[in-house]
């Protein structure tokens, strides 16, 4: 039988370790709290500039006007969702979404990848750095400068049709046409945005282990082999996971884009959620809580995609999803 001396000694003996752990921790919490106190600033910015605002999302939700405020506005409930849904606009900014988002995955996400794979397998590192730099320097230009370099070359006096007219006699409507606004949209997106996404790339590159290469040429395989069964499973996690992450913006089509290249003659095929939310919300008064609604429509959808392709990376790959 236990006497109470001895249950004294034992629950001593439980607090000791109990009591060691806590020490340890706070002396490793002290020690970095240095590195704690850097990432303050961090915290604190996020809190204010992407948190806080978001709690402006309830207004999707009410009658918002400025005088009642955010809280003091009455709630509508659905309202707002069902009167985009009913919208005779709703299938056209859909569809037109999701059709830009469909060609911006499908050509624009692969085109990265296939660069940095052939910046990889060139010999010559003084004219890889070279490409490189030069792929890089789209990405600092605005769109309104983009779009300026788009006019100069393919407007109906620009240096594409004047060419086109005098080898064969008639031009091509490039910028003020439907059937060529896809095209030009995915093309200049793929020629500001290709180098600098490759960077991803080009770094997961050189995680793959160089012996490999070595034993595969030693088997008789070609450049073409070894970049299929060496290169891209060395770099596949990286793939999916940014495959992940441009799914979560597919909806957010490139505003600024469409705003510089959008006119009268394109506008059935170019009007897309971010445009038609600024269309109404800003260029209309008072319509604050249904360009909101639109906004959070919009978001669910990206975030339903988002959990599906991370779901489907992890039954391809386990390595592969973000979570």
């Amino acid at each position: 039988m236990e006497t109470p001396v001895q249950g004294s000694l034992m629950k001593t003996h439980h607090r000791e370790p109990a009591v060691f752990a806590k020490k340890n921790k706070w002396s490793k919490l002290k020690r970095y709290l240095p590195v704690y106190a850097l990432f303050v600033p961090v915290l604190v910015y996020y809190a204010i500039f992407h948190y806080a605002p978001m709690v402006g999302v309830i207004i999707a939700f009410k009658k918002y006007t400025f005088l009642d405020g955010i809280f003091g506005s009455s709630w509508v409930g659905l309202a707002h969702f069902k009167r985009f849904i009913q919208n005779g606009d709703f299938w056209i900014v859909f569809r037109n979404t999701l059709v830009l988002a469909f060609y911006r995955i499908a050509f624009g996400f692969p085109a990265p990848i296939l660069f940095a794979l052939l910046l990889h397998e060139m010999r010559f590192a003084r004219w890889r750095r070279l490409f490189q730099t030069i792929s890089y320097l789209p990405h600092f230009v605005s769109w309104v400068v983009v779009y300026a370099l788009m006019y100069n070359f393919f407007s109906e006096t620009g240096f594409i049709n004047a060419h086109l007219k005098a080898w064969w006699g008639y031009t091509l409507p490039f910028l003020s046409s439907a059937d060529y606004f896809r095209t030009m949209f995915v093309g200049s997106a793929i020629w500001k945005e290709m180098g600098w996404n490759a960077i991803i790339f080009l770094a997961a590159l050189t995680r793959v282990d160089p012996d490999l290469y070595e034993a595969a040429s030693m088997d008789g395989a070609g450049r073409l082999q070894r970049m299929w069964h060496i290169t891209l499973p060395g770099i596949r996690s990286v793939i999916s996971i940014m495959f992940i992450l441009s799914l979560g913006g597919i909806l957010s089509v490139s505003f600024e884009q469409i705003l510089v290249m959008i006119n009268p003659q394109v506008a059935s095929v170019a009007e897309v959620i971010d445009y038609y939310i600024y269309r109404v919300g800003l260029l209309n008064t008072n319509n604050y809580s249904y360009a909101t609604a639109v906004g959070l429509f919009r978001s669910v959808i990206a975030l339903m995609l988002v959990l599906i392709a991370n779901s489907l990376a992890k039954k391809i790959d386990e390595e592969g999803g973000i979570w």
